[in-house]
């Protein structure tokens, strides 16, 4: 597979831990949102992408979250942004 941005086939994939965060002021007492997604990285431009895993993507779409660390599952592409 190369790199949607640049082409390179320069890719490495991580284990990654973060936190969704919900938008604006209202949300700003939500808790946001635990995934474990495995991150592929392109190591000559920075561009990265990841698939967010069904139940948490389920909880986005919903606007809640959990406070229990979530583990990782099936997951659905849903991002793909620059470093």
């Amino acid at each position: 597979m190369n790199c949607p941005s640049c082409q390179s086939s320069n890719l490495t994939e991580f284990a990654a831990e973060m936190i969704l965060h919900f938008s604006g002021l209202k949300n700003v007492d939500k808790p946001g949102v635990w995934v474990f997604p495995k991150v592929s990285v392109c190591l000559d431009c920075g561009s990265s992408r990841f698939a967010t895993p069904k139940t948490e993507l389920a909880m986005l779409a919903r606007g809640t979250s959990t406070t229990a660390a979530s583990h990782p599952r099936e997951s659905v592409p849903m991002s793909h942004s620059a470093l």
